[in-house]
């Protein structure tokens, strides 16, 4: 029998197929070539040999002059069976199984994937670049090639519901999530016997904090797909000042690494945080040797093997590329300052005081006793300095009677006052803190307490309160200029507040004015939902209000174009997380704005700009990409408060602190050397003209994103559908019930399909 190869017709059970790439060299894999991929089918080789089930190639008659039609059906017919054929043929087969055309420089990395057996990469491109679509695409390239039979994507839990998405999405491949909310759902539909989740299912996105822990990382590392994407990776980073988590995240991406046959991707925008022993622990997952490097010295054949394995470009690395423009905005970063009323200077100040005598008094007692009057002085400051509302809120709460545990360490507190960067964010106000410090306090100090409580109520939702009556201005100003702002606030009680008090003091001027709050206290499912409802028909002016729990998880640059700091985060990290889901690729604006909001007499707000915050963007207008902290940001800024409750802020030079001296030299440092490795790993040895030849000779076979709209517009003319032009650069397809029955069998279960032919 004549042998077959992948991509061509053959003939079998007296209908034609395509024959498609077969992990098993003994099996045809064959699909209907007017079929869909349900109907796929395996034939056994010796079965075919021996005729049973032949496999031969397909001959089709040639035309007759019967058979003449117009040339729309002539290009329809041809087009039509281009794009049939993409599943098996071109040199880069996975292109004809998903929904999104990449970027020509998105083909990089799939370049170099294709050069190393087994897959070990540290992609380190740019926020916003499309570090997602990038790994995907190498996922996907290796299952269509039939080298691998199952993905599994390790990222942070609030980022699964994401990568869940853009699997399906993007690359129809249908992951289950597992993380502690789903694993009683996913473990009741296993089929009787031994199961386990990780090995049952095609396709998992798992959280690395459910698979790193004792419970389930013996069963995680025994049914692990063969293939891993690792998001966020510095997260599991190892060095001398990672926590126990991250040691505890490394420790598992090890274990996977000592399979010699696992395919591994680690990403991240910023594996290089001025703390080279993370980077080196990173590496060396994905080689042992490199873990050992200088990474200072670097010799030609180190660089060279490095870079067979290491891509990490910026932003202008890439905007111009292949003769294609990727239209990536413009940032506009400004700021914007309020004074205090009389009214919220007199709550400010009493505060402030009070906060400094806490601390001070808390010297002369010691562990517990006088941490929590630390951390209590902290919590009422940040809510205080936050909005009214959440002061009140955390003041007045009661959420227990009996005695604080006094073992308790800092990690019960320290989430509820810092902003982590690589943990879920706990927006919640922190009035438990309030309360555990309450106990220790003086009849006189909670009558204080409660005076502070009153007095933020009276100002909350009245002209008192300056913050939000500025941020309202700013607000307006925004949108008359056009833009759609997210405004990013430290708790729940301030979203909502902020939402509230733009809602009544804008609505009058903006009658279609759609303002939304999106905090922890809603499900993801129930924050997806709400985006979703913000048609831009709809609401052509729209606010969004949230917390950071919405700062990873959800892109939003399609909705909103500016970003305002209505609390300023005291990690800086936080800042680029923030701005980052509206300055990202495939925002429309060519402009968007950032605005740094703070008290002008505030001294905690100037403390943190002047210390962290400048600073972070003197780096980013310097260098073009941001360079993260390189030290735990919580003891700088507790080395600063410290110094600010000592003493008088006027008698203060911050910039004389030992603590953030240190802090400034080596952030220099990790900024240079993030320069330097993005220059050596920028991949300029991969050149334009190898993506371009591969991409015309897939283009040739599969047909260009103008061929399949050509195809739909004929498409939609021949069977009577309306199709029409969106706004947002789409096309609406509706009408289905005139199709045929058997197209509309096949046809989406809506009124509407919205389609789009942009790339990636």
């Amino acid at each position: 029998m004549p042998a077959v190869s992948v991509g061509s017709i053959v003939r079998c059970r007296n209908r034609e197929w395509i024959v498609l790439p077969s992990a098993n060299e003994d099996l045809y894999l064959l699909r209907p070539l007017a079929g869909s991929d349900q109907e796929i089918c395996g034939i056994h080789r010796g079965l075919a040999d021996f005729g049973l089930d032949r496999v031969e190639p397909a001959s089709f008659p040639l035309p007759s002059v019967k058979d003449i039609g117009d040339a729309v059906g002539v290009e329809l017919l041809f087009n039509a069976a281009r794009l049939t054929l993409r599943d098996g043929a071109g040199p880069f087969r996975s292109l004809g199984r998903i929904s999104v055309r990449p970027r020509p420089y998105q083909f990089v990395p799939l370049l170099m994937a294709l050069r190393l057996d087994p897959v070990r990469m540290l992609i380190a491109d740019d926020v916003g670049i499309g570090k997602t679509i990038e790994a995907l695409l190498i996922a996907r390239e290796l299952l269509d090639r039939g080298e691998i039979d199952r993905v599994c994507v390790l990222c942070p839990p609030y980022l699964c519901d994401q990568w869940q998405r853009e699997l399906w999405c993007h690359f129809r491949l249908q992951a289950v999530v597992v993380r502690s909310g789903t694993v009683s759902r996913l473990e009741r539909d296993l089929p009787p016997g031994d199961h386990s989740i990780f090995g049952y299912y095609p396709h998992i996105v798992v959280s690395i904090d459910y698979a790193k822990s004792d419970h389930h990382r013996a069963n995680f590392l025994q049914h692990c797909p063969k293939f891993v994407i690792v998001d966020e990776a510095h997260g599991a980073a190892d060095h001398a000042g990672a926590g126990r988590t991250q040691q505890q995240r490394h420790e598992l991406l090890r274990a996977l690494a000592a399979d010699p046959e696992r395919h591994l991707l680690l990403l991240t925008a910023t594996p290089h945080s001025g703390v080279e022993a993370g980077l080196l622990s990173l590496l060396g997952l994905i080689k042992a040797d490199f873990g050992n490097l200088n990474l200072q010295q670097l010799s030609d054949r180190h660089r060279a093997e490095l870079a067979r394995h290491f891509v990490q470009r910026r932003r202008a690395d890439v905007t111009h590329w292949l003769g294609e423009e990727t239209p990536f905005p413009s940032r506009d970063a400004g700021e914007k300052t309020y004074s205090l009323s009389s009214k919220y200077h007199q709550l400010f100040d009493g505060v402030y005081r009070f906060s400094r005598e806490l601390v001070r008094s808390g010297e002369t007692l010691t562990g517990w006793r006088q941490r929590i009057r630390y951390w209590s002085a902290l919590a009422l400051l940040r809510c205080v300095m936050s909005s009214p509302t959440a002061a009140a809120a955390a003041i007045g709460k009661r959420l227990k009677t009996e005695r604080a545990d006094e073992g308790q360490d800092d990690t019960a507190y320290s989430p509820y006052i810092y902003e982590a960067t690589d943990e879920d964010t706990i927006d919640t106000p922190p009035a438990h803190i309030l309360e555990e410090g309450e106990e220790e306090l003086t009849d006189a100090e909670r009558r204080r307490l409660r005076e502070f409580q009153r007095l933020a109520a009276t100002i909350s939702g009245a002209d008192d309160d300056t913050k939000i009556v500025e941020c309202t201005k700013l607000v307006r100003d925004l949108l008359r200029q056009g833009f759609h702002p997210i405004i990013w606030c430290r708790y729940i009680a301030t979203s909502d507040y902020v939402r509230d008090q733009l809602h009544t003091r804008l609505s009058q001027e903006f009658p279609n004015l759609r303002v939304l709050s999106i905090t922890g206290a809603l499900s993801e499912d129930e924050r997806s939902a709400l985006i979703e409802e913000l048609d831009p028909a709809k609401f052509p002016r729209r606010v969004l209000v949230a917390t950071d729990c919405l700062s990873e998880g959800i892109n939003l640059q399609e909705l909103f174009t500016a970003v305002v700091h209505y609390d300023l985060p005291w990690n800086p990290n936080r800042l680029e997380q923030r701005e980052g889901r509206v300055d990202r690729f495939g925002q429309r604006a060519r402009v968007v704005k950032t605005v740094l909001f703070y008290g002008r007499d505030n001294p905690v707000d100037g403390a943190v700009l002047d210390v962290l915050l400048r600073k972070a963007r003197d780096i980013y207008r310097a260098l073009g990409v941001r360079v993260p902290v390189p030290v735990d940001s919580e003891t700088i800024v507790e080395a600063v408060l410290k110094k600010l409750f000592a003493a008088p802020s006027a008698q203060l030079n911050l910039f004389d602190l030992v603590e953030v001296q240190n802090l400034h030299q080596k952030w220099a440092r990790a900024a240079e050397d993030d320069k330097a490795s993005r220059t050596r790993f920028a991949q300029h040895a991969i050149k334009p003209d190898e993506v371009d030849r591969e991409l015309r000779e897939t283009d040739a076979v599969l047909a260009d994103p103008a061929t399949a709209r050509r195809f739909l517009e004929n498409a939609a003319q021949r069977l009577n559908l309306r199709l029409r032009p969106a706004a947002d650069d789409t096309l609406v397809l509706s009408a289905f019930d005139r199709l045929p029955d058997l197209a509309r069998a096949a046809a989406p279960n809506t009124e509407e399909w919205r389609v789009t032919f942009r790339t990636a």
